[in-house]
């Protein structure tokens, strides 16, 4: 599992509440722009849309900012909540007119389920079958016009029906720019109240994996450790604070080390498959495609390859390993 909680867990207060505090994904922005405006001067709603990225980067943010935009009511569930038809059922049918409806890992989804959803986004209307055998009916109930805000780890993992029917677009949430990242941390620091250099700043940036939700995780830990030392918060207090909770110069964590370490010294640095490393470093196979291998891949620690993940030169380099040469 990964080792930074989920944005539920952080405070509130740090997600923007406004377009401008959103720092980052400017096309996105662009493009939302376009989309409310249009649908605010037609006095209609707007299409239905899905993001997609790494966890952390800001779905449920823009989804939140959509809906205040709007001043829509947002009704917020996810896919591991809607086992059944009837729950679905019940979720639309306390809609009101204007309301968002926001489901998170709308990959995990059972095919049934979508089923039912499809003429709800295409036409509005909720197919209800009752009774079973040859005496079964359906019957077609009217939904209020809504907006159903979608997102997804694992874009591949959707239907490509259900894909095809977001006409108002699929974004895909890109990681964050350093500036960017230290922008987002001085704006969190700010609102939590806290003094910081900018050499801490600096440090912050650089270990919290292009990601918001790691950077404001980080950052509430560093207070926390400066408060105790009683200290400000400079450059050299976030690098005690993280190599105190486990992360290093590269932003690496513990869960991130084990499986390079295991590629490595277990595998001879590769070729493995995802599902022997997970079951090597007993992480799940979820926690390591979406959470560890994107940030590995990104400093060029890790290589994907057709016949499995494999260390590169500079993750043989970062643990001061040799035979990396052995390999060519």
């Amino acid at each position: 599992m990964s080792d930074v909680p989920t944005q539920q867990i952080l405070d509130p207060q740090l997600r923007p509440n406004t377009w401008s505090e959103y720092i980052g994904q400017q096309s996105i922005k662009d493009n939302l722009h376009i989309l409310l405006g249009a649908a605010a001067k037609r006095k209609g709603q707007p299409e239905h849309l899905l993001f997609y990225g790494p966890p952390g980067l800001g779905k449920t943010t823009i989804s939140h900012l959509i809906a205040k935009e709007m001043d829509a009511n947002i009704k917020i569930t996810s896919g591991p909540a809607i086992e059944k038809v009837g729950d679905l059922a019940s979720v639309l049918t306390n809609l009101s007119e204007g309301d968002i409806l926001f489901i998170d890992e709308i990959h995990r989804l059972n095919t049934n389920i979508e089923e039912v959803l499809y003429p709800a986004m295409e036409s509005g209307v909720l197919d209800i079958i009752i009774g079973k055998g040859p005496s079964a009916r359906t019957i077609q109930l009217d939904l209020p016009p809504f907006t159903l805000i979608a997102a997804t780890t694992k874009i591949a993992s959707l239907s490509a029906p259900l894909r095809s029917r977001f006409s108002g677009g699929v974004f895909k949430l890109e990681f964050y720019s350093h500036n960017e990242m230290e922008q987002i941390i001085e704006q969190s620091a700010i609102k939590l109240g806290i003094g910081i250099t900018d050499g801490g700043v600096h440090a912050i940036a650089g270990r919290s994996r292009s990601t918001p939700r790691t950077a404001n995780y980080f950052l509430k830990r560093i207070r926390d450790y400066a408060e105790v030392h009683e200290t400000e918060i400079t450059e050299d207090t976030v690098l005690k604070a993280l190599a105190m909770i486990g992360v290093d110069e590269l932003g690496l964590r513990q869960t991130d080390r084990d499986v390079l370490l295991a590629i490595i010294e277990k595998f001879n640095g590769g070729p493995v498959g995802v599902k022997t490393i997970a079951t090597a470093t007993h992480e799940e196979i979820d926690s390591v495609e979406n959470v560890i291998e994107p940030y590995l891949i990104q400093k060029g620690l890790l290589e994907l390859t057709s016949r499995g993940r494999m260390a590169t030169e500079e993750a043989y380099k970062h643990f001061g390993k040799e035979g990396f040469e052995e390999k060519k």
